[in-house]
């Protein structure tokens, strides 16, 4: 009986404020919230997933749109590597309170994502893509697991590696119109062991964007290699939302 009531206290946790909407980057899905979104649920918040095509990035936003649009409260906006583009744009939606980078590109206006990925970074890796090929991109398969993933564990980053989707540069090479992060409060979660957007760089985009910043040892993949930390650190950023 000890053991039925405690489970249906954890079942009760106590309903938050605000609603978490996440936002996966390039050559991945969804699935990698997971970890992220079973500590989110279990803590008492509402928590919606966008699943990306990663074509164009205005698919991407619409898509975002959809999702933020079926949020029950006021919406924390979280977007992991390119999906950091994505949440840019599509935060002016008026139900997004602030938004949430983690190890993510902050474009400002009249940037694309290849704009910030070719700036130079003396001493730090450029993330090893192959070239486009019939307007798409993937990470070069020999390099994957060391620059993307290097953390999380192989046989996790083997299947990442295999199943990777490939990244339009629709997606890529689109101009952001709009930047929320100039209107709305920001947290950045810098990688510090990230060989797919350099710390560096991240740096330079959380510091323009005035954003709060937490460094985290962590290869690109951090929602895998570190979801407590990954929650927590949105929940932070949820506490000082409301």
């Amino acid at each position: 009986m000890a053991t039925t009531a405690s489970s249906a206290a954890q079942a009760r946790a106590p309903d938050k404020p605000v609603s978490i909407v996440l936002v996966h980057g390039a050559f991945v899905d969804a699935s990698g919230w997971k970890s992220v979104y079973d500590i989110l649920t279990k803590d008492g918040y509402e928590v919606l997933v966008v699943q990306n095509p990663t074509v164009t990035l205005e698919g991407d936003v619409e898509a975002t749109r959809q999702v933020i649009a079926k949020a029950t409260k006021p919406v924390l906006l979280v977007g992991h590597s390119y999906g950091g583009a994505v949440i840019t744009l599509a935060g002016d939606d008026p139900k997004v309170k602030s938004l949430v980078y983690i190890a993510a590109y902050e474009p400002d206006v009249g940037e694309s994502v290849y704009d910030l990925a070719t700036r130079p970074h003396p001493g730090e890796e450029a993330a090893p893509l192959l070239p486009p090929a019939d307007g798409f991109l993937l990470v070069d398969p020999a390099k994957f697991p060391t620059s993307f993933a290097a953390d999380v564990p192989a046989s996790t980053t083997r299947f990442m590696n295999a199943s990777q989707v490939p990244w339009g540069l629709g997606a890529v090479q689109f101009k952001l119109t709009k930047a929320a992060w100039k209107s709305k409060p920001v947290h950045h979660m810098l990688t510090l062991e990230d060989h797919m957007i350099p710390p560096s760089l991240q740096h330079f985009m959380a510091s323009r964007a005035k954003a709060k910043i937490v460094e985290i040892k962590s290869s690109h993949a951090v929602m895998l290699s570190h979801p407590q930390e990954v929650a927590a650190f949105i929940e932070t950023a949820a506490a000082d939302a409301n």
